[in-house]
C-alpha cells in the first residue's frame, strides 16, 4: 500500500497528524470528566479517542513504505477546560473535519485515483460524522450536569465506526462483523 501523488501523500500526513492529536486530546478530556463526575461521558471521550486512532492507523499504512522526516501541518484544538467546555473544543474539530478536512482529502484522492487513501478518508468522515453528534449529545447532558444515559459504546475497529449501546450486525461504513468491535 503505497501512494503516488504528493498531494494526497500530504493530505495523509496531515489527517494522520490531526487524528493522532484527537487520539490523545480525548483521552485527557475523558480523564477530566472522570473528575468532573461524569463517568459516561469520560468513557465517550475514551471510545471515541480509539476511533481517532484507528484512523489514524488507517492512514499511516495507507502511506507504506514512504520513510522520512516530514513536518506536518493539521488543525487542532488545545487547551483544557470544563466538560462543557472539552465538549464544545471536540464538536468542533469533528466538525472542520467533516465540512472541510476530509472533504477535500477525500476528493483530491478520488480525482488522483488514489483508493487506498480515499478508502481510508471514507471511513474517517463517516465515523467524524457520528462523533460530532455524540459529542454534541454529551454536551447537551453535561450543560444540565448531568451524565448521559448510555449502557456502551462500540467501535468498529476497521474504520472507527461508533454506535451506543449495541453494535450492529455489520459494520454500516465497511461491514465489519459484529463480533470485532471494540466494547467500551
Amino acid at each position: 500500500m503505497s501512494v503516488k501523488n504528493d498531494m494526497t501523500i500530504g493530505f495523509l500526513r496531515s489527517a494522520y497528524g490531526g487524528e493522532s492529536m484527537a487520539h490523545m486530546r480525548y483521552l485527557l478530556w475523558g480523564d477530566i470528566a472522570e473528575k468532573e463526575g461524569f463517568p459516561n461521558i469520560a468513557r465517550l471521550f475514551r471510545a471515541i479517542s480509539y476511533a481517532e486512532q484507528v484512523h489514524a492507523n488507517n492512514h499511516f499504512k495507507v502511506l507504506g513504505d514512504i520513510k522520512g522526516g516530514h513536518m506536518v501541518a493539521s488543525d487542532a484544538v488545545f487547551g483544557v477546560g470544563t466538560t462543557v467546555e472539552n465538549l464544545q473544543g471536540a464538536i468542533d474539530g469533528e466538525l472542520f473535519e467533516v465540512n472541510q478536512m476530509y472533504d477535500v482529502y477525500l476528493n483530491a484522492a478520488r480525482y488522483q485515483n488514489e483508493k487506498d487513501a480515499e478508502r481510508s478518508f471514507h471511513f474517517a468522515i463517516e465515523a467524524e460524522k457520528i462523533h460530532a453528534q455524540l459529542f454534541k449529545m454529551a454536551q447537551d447532558s453535561a450543560k444540565e450536569g448531568k451524565d448521559i444515559e448510555i449502557k456502551n459504546v462500540y467501535i468498529c475497529p476497521v474504520c472507527g465506526h461508533t454506535v451506543l449501546d449495541e453494535a450492529p450486525e455489520f459494520c454500516p461504513i465497511c461491514g465489519t462483523k459484529k463480533e470485532m468491535y471494540k466494547m467500551f
